[in-house]
């Protein structure tokens, strides 16, 4: 039987690692390293360069031809650190601002206890992806012949979560976390002098009716049954003191749970920015991706991943939401191939936000993490066992 304590420091001492050697998406050459080698030191079949810099592991046992996957993520963000830690990142404007050092701990975690003990019968596959900030790294992943090389049937994924206690676990049946879609809106005209207004085509005004106008979406054009969020974060301006601009860029994001609701945000925008670049005689440009898709965990997994919570964290400590999160997540791209649950664990009441630069993994919570992959595949890789008197395994037992 592994030893909670030594495995729990054993993942500290990873986590620590990785976060002092933060690299951002598709650069996570570092990082892919140490997870194959650590792997294959467990004897797990390891494949690397997936998707670029992605690794999949890939431990059997038994005579199942069942499959499932554990997935974390290995890329960090273009943020100067300033946490202060004697383990803070050393890549200058790049830190793990948002635990993925953490996730990858927790799975090489689950990947040695699940190698050392057993306790299942089929196929893991470990999945470590990388530029999930991006929302690039699952599908640089799919287009490399993830499902086709290394299938599965399902799969599970974990996010920490700052506001929740450490050793609390949350998640939601059916659409959990938003998608993501950028905007640029682009007004032209002319500039000139600003004792001369009248002589010019100037923007800025236009620009500010226009960031007013887009409220309206939300607020006016689509049902209050639906949940959409639409925020502009920068305006920006080729003006200066004395001058009026010439151009203005409008940029921002929404975030919504439907096709259809990320399709009328899309007319709307553009009937709104064209009708006010008319309004005050001025070209416009409208530009609008879909960077991430709504994750929707599966009913019945969600409901298997709340059972193998409740033998880890307590019922106390165990729910389901009521509401989904805005927040959005790579993972989605996974589920649209292969059913499965996203999970939140708690990262401490006190914790600094995701994305902030004083943001920082809690290492109490690895071995709830880590107790948790090693649970779900045990439940969904059961081995039928005949007698009585079987020995409780690692991933059955609570933290203390």
């Amino acid at each position: 039987m592994t030893d909670l304590n030594q495995i729990h420091a054993q993942m500290t001492e990873w986590r620590r690692d990785f976060h002092r050697h933060p690299e951002f998406g598709f650069e996570e050459s570092r990082t892919a390293a140490i997870v194959a080698e650590k792997l294959r030191g467990y004897g797990v079949e390891v494949a690397t360069g997936i998707g670029g810099t992605g690794v999949v592991g890939t431990l059997k046992r038994g005579t199942s031809n069942r499959a499932i996957a554990l997935r974390a993520d290995m890329d960090a963000l273009r943020i100067p650190e300033a946490t202060g830690k004697d383990y803070a990142s050393v890549n200058s404007g790049v830190m793990h601002a948002c635990g993925h050092d953490g996730h990858v701990s927790m799975l090489l975690g689950a990947a040695k206890m699940l190698a050392e003990q057993g306790g299942f019968d089929g196929t893991i596959r470990f999945i470590f992806q990388p530029a999930e900030e991006w929302g690039k790294g699952a599908l640089a992943m799919l287009n490399d012949g993830l499902m086709s090389r290394f299938p599965f049937d399902e799969i599970y994924g974990i996010h920490n979560m700052p506001g929740y206690a450490v050793g609390q676990f949350r998640t939601k049946s059916g659409a959990f976390m938003s998608a993501e879609d950028n905007f640029e809106i682009i007004l032209k005209g002319t500039g000139g002098h600003a004792s001369r207004p009248d002589t010019t085509r100037e923007v800025l005004v236009a620009a500010c009716a226009t960031v007013i106008n887009l409220q309206t979406i939300v607020a006016r054009r689509l049902s209050p049954t639906d949940i959409a969020v639409v925020s502009v974060t920068e305006l920006l301006t080729d003006g200066v003191r004395n001058a009026l601009p010439g151009t203005a860029r409008i940029l921002g994001d929404t975030r919504s749970f439907r096709a259809e609701v990320s399709a009328e945000i899309e007319k709307q925008m553009h009937i709104i920015a064209r009708g006010t670049a008319d309004t005050y005689n001025l070209d416009v440009e409208i530009i609008y991706t879909r960077e991430f898709i709504p994750t929707v965990n599966d009913a019945v997994l969600t409901s298997e991943a709340l059972s193998a919570a409740q033998a880890i964290f307590g019922a106390e400590n165990t729910a389901e939401l009521d509401a989904p999160v805005g927040g959005s997540e790579d993972f989605a791209q996974l589920l649209q191939h292969a059913p499965g649950c996203f999970v939140n664990l708690g990262n401490g009441e006190n914790s600094a936000p995701l994305h902030n630069p004083t943001y920082d993994f809690n290492d109490a919570g690895l071995i709830h993490g880590a107790l948790f992959h090693a649970t779900i595949a045990r439940r969904r890789l059961p081995v039928i066992r005949r007698g009585a008197g079987q020995e409780e395994t690692a991933a059955t037992q609570r933290p203390s």
